[in-house]
């Protein structure tokens, strides 16, 4: 990664921790974040699982168990930010039960500026389990892996010292110590298949596509564009289960 790079890697960074901060610590806004947390951590799972199956078919059982072991994890973590939901008598909306004129619009509406800058010149096939080449899916999820390490430690870290929020504390502590794990096993993996100058080659490739995917995130949100759309809707407290399961 060059020094032009590294700057804006850090303005980014910076800028984007902010305004996490921020929002995970406002109670307000806290049950949206939570919600989008959710929805991105199980619905990756999917995703994980038919890529498990096609390592397997392709005789990389490593990689096939290790993926698995990934997808079990984000399916626990969807299960912790549900919970963390839950306990403020909040849950996600069941987007399949809005009207048909808002589902059709419901793609155009979750377009993201940062996976549209951060995939740039991939198509929505290109990227499809079946098909995405391992170099792609590696270099990308590494970074996304590494990064939302410390971005779940550092929210962790802002959330208030009240009875609810320390178990959401301890919940999120237990997903970014995953995220290290993970981005661990997908270093190993392209070191497995690459040369090393290969493999800092593909990373130095997605950093600078995460850098520009956080700027084009940050310049969305100064002028005003950040994600306003509710994710949660009211649910049932329950007043039985007050802990939330990191093991």
């Amino acid at each position: 990664m060059n020094f032009l790079t590294y700057v804006m890697h850090l303005v980014g960074s910076g800028a984007v921790a902010y305004y996490s901060a921020a929002q995970i610590r406002d109670s307000k806004t806290r049950p949206n974040v939570l919600a989008g947390f959710q929805l991105a951590e199980s619905g990756s799972v999917p995703f994980l699982t038919k890529l498990s199956d096609r390592a397997a078919a392709e005789g990389d059982t490593w990689l096939a168990e290790k993926l698995t072991k990934h997808a079990a994890d984000e399916t626990r973590h969807g299960q912790i930010f549900a919970h963390a939901l839950k306990q403020l008598n909040k849950q996600v909306i069941d987007f399949k039960s809005l009207p048909q004129e808002t589902e059709e619009n419901k793609s155009q509406q979750r377009r993201s500026p940062f996976f549209a800058a951060y995939f740039e010149g991939y198509t929505q096939e290109q990227l499809k389990p079946d098909v995405i080449d391992w170099g792609v899916f590696m270099g990308s999820t590494y970074i996304l892996e590494l990064d939302a390490s410390k971005d779940f430690a550092r929210m962790a870290k802002v959330l208030p010292d009240d009875p609810k929020s320390r178990n959401l504390k301890l919940g999120m502590l237990s997903v970014a110590k995953d995220e290290t794990g993970h981005a661990g096993y997908l270093y190993e993996a392209m070191m497995r298949r690459m040369s090393a100058v290969e493999v800092q080659k593909l990373v130095d490739e997605w950093r600078t596509r995460k850098v520009n995917a956080l700027l084009a995130f940050a310049g969305n949100i100064l002028q005003g564009k950040g994600q306003t759309r509710s994710l949660v809707q009211d649910g049932a407290a329950s007043e039985s289960d007050s802990e939330l399961i990191v093991a």
